[in-house]
């Protein structure tokens, strides 16, 4: 089974994967964030790197799909190769960012590789406002996050739910990542996963 965890920067992705594969036992994927040679570039100069750092993504994420089905495991991941082609390269591209040229050949290639996979069996879609973005990426510290901007933030915000709206491509659960506090409150964790139970073993 393939279970995936989709929101903006910020939102909590990686902590709420790290917790649902403690409570499941689930083997956990992770986004590729201390280790990809384009993302502090990409923030510096987002015009430069922009199509660099997809294509970076997009094959990485390509090839951690393949190796989840081929290993037959239960598996949830950090992010969705969809997000990369439907939210974060057409923000890009709509803000000038990403030539019309970069972008075409980007989604040709997306188009080749998602006719070769399958989606996951469930999105966690973590729906965040723009304030608990930013307090939460100011939270981790992350050095080359300073340089996000708000509008940037926002754009993508716009794009995630115009996506979430339009998903059909398997089961969605959305959780409000604004009124939950994973790390400190067990209670929220726990509500959650009584909503994933219900998703995967059809109890609604």
């Amino acid at each position: 089974m393939h279970i995936a965890v989709a929101g903006n920067i910020g939102s909590g992705k990686t902590t709420l994967t790290r917790l649902l594969a403690k409570h499941y036992g689930w083997e956990a994927h992770y986004e590729d964030v201390d280790d990809n040679p384009y993302l502090h570039d990409f923030y510096d100069d987002m015009q430069r790197w922009s199509f660099n750092l997809q294509i970076y993504f997009l094959n990485s994420r390509f090839n951690r799909i393949l190796d989840i089905h081929k290993k037959g495991n239960t598996v949830i991941q950090d992010r969705t190769i969809y997000e990369d082609a439907y939210i974060f390269a057409p923000n890009l591209h709509s803000m000038g960012l990403m030539s019309t040229r970069d972008f075409d050949n980007y989604f040709i290639l997306f188009n080749l590789m998602s006719s070769l996979i399958q989606p996951p069996d469930l999105v966690l879609y973590l729906r965040a406002s723009v304030p608990t973005l930013v307090n939460q990426i100011q939270n981790r510290g992350r050095k080359y996050e300073d340089n996000i901007r708000l509008d940037y933030l926002r754009r993508l915000n716009e794009r995630y739910e115009a996506w979430v709206e339009a998903y059909s491509m398997g089961k969605l659960l959305i959780v409000e990542a604004d009124d939950y506090d994973f790390p400190n409150n067990t209670g929220h964790l726990r509500e959650v996963i009584e909503k994933i139970d219900a998703q995967l073993h059809g109890l609604f």
